[in-house]
């Protein structure tokens, strides 16, 4: 099973958005079954899960003391993918998660503010030694500030090719449930998270080779 972390020092990243989307992005890629577990106090990534009718992708319910022996028993289960949903902070609890991730993904919004912030959580996942890649969240269409920031987080790490922008598809789909994927199918920001997703599959089959080869 891989396992994919998404981790961010700073709050309103898009970071439980990017993890239901991702998750089901997955589902219709072929490439679950995926399942989703949301570390995060505020509860965000399980609220949007709570009022949803699909079956899949499933929500798994652990504390952090029993997450490696749930993600083993998930993996035995015979889940394709685990999605992880992290507190918007810097501790050592977020390590216990990042050191069991085959990727870590670090939403960022292009903004001096967010730039500036991410540095805390890049320092947790090269510490615990952990494979990761930025993607761009919330981008404003054709804005400099966007190309300005892809350019400044290549310079520490991989950045994801596709950008997801701040489009109206997103909130809205959230409220019920979905996702753009299934809200929109045919439209772009749909188009962005299938190409996402393709992305970080490819990072976490590189990754648990990799981490398998280790071993």
């Amino acid at each position: 099973m891989k396992i994919l972390v998404l981790a961010s020092a700073k709050g309103g990243s898009s970071k439980s958005s990017l993890a239901a989307h991702l998750a089901v992005a997955a589902e219709l890629a072929g490439d679950g079954p995926a399942v989703l577990l949301d570390l995060d106090p505020q509860g965000s990534l399980a609220s949007w899960w709570n009022v949803r009718k699909a079956e899949s992708p499933v929500m798994a319910t652990t504390s952090l003391a029993e997450l490696p022996g749930k993600l083993k028993a998930l993996a035995e289960a015979g889940y394709a993918v685990a999605i992880l949903d992290t507190p918007p902070a810097i501790t050592e609890a977020i390590r216990a998660v990042v050191r069991l991730g085959d990727l870590v993904l670090i939403p960022v919004k292009p903004s001096p503010h967010d730039l500036r912030s991410v540095g805390g959580t890049v320092d947790i996942v090269r510490r615990e030694g952990r494979p990761f890649a930025f993607v761009v969240t919330q981008a404003k269409s054709n804005a400099l500030l966007t190309v300005q920031a892809m350019a400044a987080l290549s310079e520490h790490g991989r950045v994801a090719p596709i950008v997801m922008h701040d489009r109206v598809d997103y909130a809205g789909s959230m409220t019920d449930g979905r996702t753009v994927l299934e809200t929109s199918p045919r439209g772009p920001a749909a188009a962005e998270m299938a190409e996402l997703w393709k992305f970080v599959l490819t990072r976490l089959n590189e990754n648990t080779k990799e981490r398998k080869a280790e071993k």
